[in-house]
């Protein structure tokens, strides 16, 4: 995220507490949105973790490997399965190309993380993360398929809305901030992701597109 280790870890740990409320209530109201309620867990999480890489001054050690794993293989594969989950029938046979997109890229992104270092870098009040992945520009395609396209055809509004956001926050770091861009974007999906405990409350309407 921008700015510092502290805004990291407070961002984080209230993303995070809000994401043990959405957990709590899907337990005793909506078992199948389980895996989606802990979103914001996971992601609050994840800045908690890049407040550890702040204070060690980038460099490559665990923490960065423990945020490269939840941000590069992990999410693409979680967000279109946990949706998957949730979407009413009509929506699920378009939700196989989100789904197909994240399962090839999670397995391409994992195998660059095994077998290429990744390394954190302090740039000003953002941090940039390096790691060697060809062809690039394919990867972050399936990426956002993965994530933004499973919510926006997900067929429930509030997961469309969280879409949406995070289809925006994309554009606004790749404007601001090109070469930072994976960071500021976890860090902005972490705070739209808070949308979840007003869906997980009932106060979206289902969504009647196609």
């Amino acid at each position: 995220m921008c700015w510092s280790a502290t805004a990291d870890l407070v961002a984080g740990s209230a993303i995070a507490a809000v994401g043990a409320g959405c957990v709590a209530r899907a337990i005793r109201t909506r078992p199948r949105a389980l895996m989606l309620a802990a979103l914001p867990l996971l992601l609050g999480a994840h800045q908690i973790v890049e407040a550890v890489i702040w204070n060690d001054g980038g460099g490559g050690g665990p923490a960065v490997v423990a945020w490269a794993v939840i941000a590069l293989p992990l999410l693409p594969l979680w967000v279109p399965a946990g949706v998957l989950c949730v979407a009413p029938r009509r929506a699920r046979r378009r939700l196989a190309v989100p789904l197909a997109c994240g399962l090839v890229t999670s397995g391409v992104l994992a195998h660059a993380l095994a077998t290429t270092p990744v390394t954190a870098e302090i740039r000003g009040h953002t941090m940039g993360y390096a790691i060697g992945l060809p062809h690039a520009g394919w990867a972050i395609a399936g990426y956002l398929v993965a994530t933004i396209g499973a919510l926006l055809l997900s067929g429930e509004a509030g997961l469309v809305l969280l879409g949406v956001l995070v289809a925006v926050g994309a554009g606004v770091c790749t404007a601001l901030w090109r070469w930072e861009f994976i960071s500021t974007w976890c860090a902005c999906a972490a705070l739209c992701s808070v949308v979840l405990y007003g869906w997980l409350r009932g106060n979206s309407l289902t969504y009647q597109g196609s």
